[in-house]
């Protein structure tokens, strides 16, 4: 792909950021999101370009399909299925995350028991034919969905060993004139578990016609405005695809924005030095946290997403509802809580002056002095000191305490709430925070990083110089990439390292087709070869990296040894006497795009010119009240270094320095804190 105007556009629940490099320069734009969020897109677009320049990449990170799935807007869609099996979605797994609760309200299955139609047919463990495919019922059924429904999915037993009768289902639907979307479980996920599979496959069906019609919009007045660029979709897997792709895998796109973040986080990371990152994504209702090791975003196979499984490759993206707008309560046994309830945009913290007039974590920012009254971010008119004053009291009089500690206890109680997270990505899975830095990102984490990065004993935190919009900035670094998978489920002793060659060469031939057909030429292009493997016995299986060409029979054998290593890195046991099974194989391929260039920061200036004025900020009830330098982010120069207390404001985001940590600004404008062990 040719390097030339590179743009982003993430459009999130309450901003659409646009970032695009020209001329060597990181240039980004807040704009308030829309209802119809390709209206937003385009004035983004138009008030960011406002002269006519041709562009060369369009990327584009997305909600639609997210708020689709959780607002329940999908698309009438019906399942065809073997017969018995049309109750697969309704049964589900029997895990019970309250084993005593009784009363456990269990999602309400997105397509109803009457449009869940069986179909005769049958295959075996093998793929083999046991009963052939009922075409008579099938055009039948066809007659009946024709003008009723908007989408098809497709899910027959075994379909991932042998796609036959599912893809004879599809020609029969459309040879009796069901013109709608038909998915098929043996394209989307070629995977046995039943119900992984039939649930992903229908989320993919019923959100089809969503994205399908919002892309169609958008690149319909795309080309109403000249803009001929090719636009590209990031998806849940940290890469981004053609427009095509991403709406044939809907539901890839379900992770779309926090995966731009973490992106835009390992893209800074690396730059500035730095391979081993937590993320820290924090916005006005919410928190992302993930784990970024060796340069690379720690991915999980599958997660549920409104109670609902998704089995697709999506980076591992932690989420809890601790955000700027979330507010602070005291419940009925007097103890103080913070969230998961949020004042969002509208009406938004008390002190936006928009109707809220509960007390929220910005509230207390702006109370304890670390928030300009006068200088709001995204536009917004002055904040309002008195009205903030007013929320924290709410929760301060009910506790005894004076309007200080009840602001400081709610930054408190939200760090606890994210400290957790984190805890959940690292110590909880074998890692240790010691040895990562802490990425500070979004509107509301730059003011947390420091506090939370002592509370874990993360030595540093890196503060990106597009933090605010980092998100858009990822998208700009993400490659093209897709994932092919097929289950085989054999003891790996019996596997044959020819027949697992011919399966590999298969994915690679698709993939360079796909990749090709996304103007990726042969050079830009890579492929990375996996096998699922576990224990005999077991439920869940460790995905172990093959070498990228045909395979021999030491190939296997060092398969072995390595899945034996990673079971005991990760679960701190192995057992090597145990039969291991070769459960699926998969192929990643990516497609090298062009990066933008992350711009220099000015060597010319001081501190002392970056000064804006000095104010009183609180730090907590051992420090107090400190006579804190206020710097304006532009205008700290690289090399620049000061002590904390500081607080460093952006034109996205702001910067909280505490006490006893040293605060310096990179080569790229980034701020790295060191923040030492003092806690106030």
């Amino acid at each position: 792909m040719r390097a030339g105007l590179l743009v982003g556009v993430d459009i999130g629940g309450t901003f659409t950021d646009l970032v695009w490099v020209e001329e060597g320069r990181v240039c980004s734009l807040k704009v308030p999101s829309t209802p119809r969020p390709e209206e937003g897109f385009l004035a983004a677009l138009k008030e960011a370009l406002s002269a006519p320049r041709p562009l060369t990449r369009l990327v584009h990170g997305t909600t639609v399909a997210t708020n689709a799935l959780l607002e329940g807007k999908w698309a009438k869609t019906a399942l065809l299925t073997t017969e018995g099996f049309r109750d697969v979605l309704e049964i589900g797994r029997q895990n019970r995350p309250a084993l005593y609760d009784l009363f456990v309200d269990r999602p309400t299955p997105v397509v109803p028991r009457e449009w869940r139609l069986e179909v005769p047919e049958r295959l075996d463990w093998r793929g083999q034919v046991v009963r052939p495919l009922d075409e008579g019922t099938v055009r039948r059924l066809a007659r009946r969905l024709r003008g009723k429904v908007e989408s098809v999915a497709v899910v027959l037993l075994f379909s991932f060993l042998n796609p036959s009768h599912e893809r004879r289902v599809r020609e029969i639907l459309v040879e009796e004139g069901v013109e709608v979307p038909i998915t098929l479980s043996s394209e989307v996920l070629p995977e046995f578990r039943e119900y992984e599979r039939t649930s992903t496959t229908v989320l993919t069906a019923v959100l089809r016609p969503v994205v399908g019609k919002y892309l169609e919009r958008l690149a319909e007045a795309l080309h109403e405005r000249g803009i001929r660029a090719p636009l590209l979709l990031m998806q849940s897997n940290g890469g981004v695809a053609g427009v095509e792709e991403a709406s044939l895998r809907a539901a890839a796109l379900l992770l779309s924005g926090p995966a731009g973040g973490v992106e835009g986080a390992r893209f800074v990371g690396l730059a500035a030095g730095f391979s081993d990152l937590i993320t820290l994504d924090m916005g006005g209702t919410s928190a992302d946290v993930a784990l970024i090791q060796g340069g690379e975003p720690t991915l999980t196979s599958e997660r549920e997403i409104a109670g609902r499984p998704v089995r697709l490759p999506m980076v591992d993206v932690h989420t809890v509802g601790a955000g700027g707008g979330s507010i602070a309560w005291v419940d009925e046994g007097g103890v103080l809580r913070v969230g998961p309830r949020s004042a969002g945009a509208v009406p938004g913290p008390a002190c936006y002056g928009r109707g809220g007039t509960e007390p929220t974590v910005t509230d207390a920012h702006l109370l304890l002095g670390r928030l300009p009254p006068d200088r709001p971010l995204g536009g917004l008119p002055p904040l309002s000191v008195t009205r903030a004053r007013e929320a924290i009291q709410k929760i301060a009089e009910p506790l005894g305490i004076s309007l200080e500690e009840a602001a400081w206890g709610t930054l408190e109680v939200v760090e606890a709430t994210m400290e957790r997270a984190i805890r959940v990505i690292t110590v909880e899975r074998g890692h240790d925070p010691r040895g990562f830095t802490l990425v500070a990102f979004g509107g509301a984490g730059p003011l947390h990083g420091a506090s939370l990065a002592r509370k874990l004993e993360i030595p540093r935190v890196l503060v990106p110089a597009q933090a605010g919009v980092l998100s858009a900035l990822g998208l700009l670094a993400a490659d093209l990439r897709h994932t092919f998978v097929r289950s085989l489920v054999l003891p790996l002793a019996e596997a044959a390292p020819e027949r697992l060659s011919d399966v590999l060469a298969a994915f690679r031939k698709e993939a360079r087709e796909l990749l090709s057909a996304e103007g990726v030429e042969d050079g830009e292009m890579e492929f990375l070869p996996a096998a699922d493997l576990r224990y005999r016995g077991q439920a869940y299986e460790l995905s172990v990296p093959l070498p990228d060409r045909p395979l021999a029979g030491e190939d296997l054998q060092r398969l072995t040894e390595a899945f034996h290593q990673r079971h005991e890195a990760l679960y701190g046991y192995a057992v090597p006497d145990e039969p291991v099974e070769l459960v699926s194989l998969r192929l990643t391929a990516i497609g090298r795009t062009p990066k933008p260039e992350l711009p220099r920061a000015p060597k010319d200036g001081s501190q002392e010119e970056a000064r804006i004025e000095v104010r009183p900020v609180y730090f907590g009830p051992a420090a107090g009240w400190i006579e804190t330098p206020i710097l304006a982010r532009e205008r700290l120069p690289a090399g620049a270094s000061f002590p904390g207390p500081a607080v460093v404001e952006g034109a996205e985001s702001t910067v909280v320095v505490p006490p006893h940590a040293q605060a310096q600004v990179d080569p790229f404008g980034n701020l790295i804190l060191e923040v030492g062990s003092w806690i106030p």
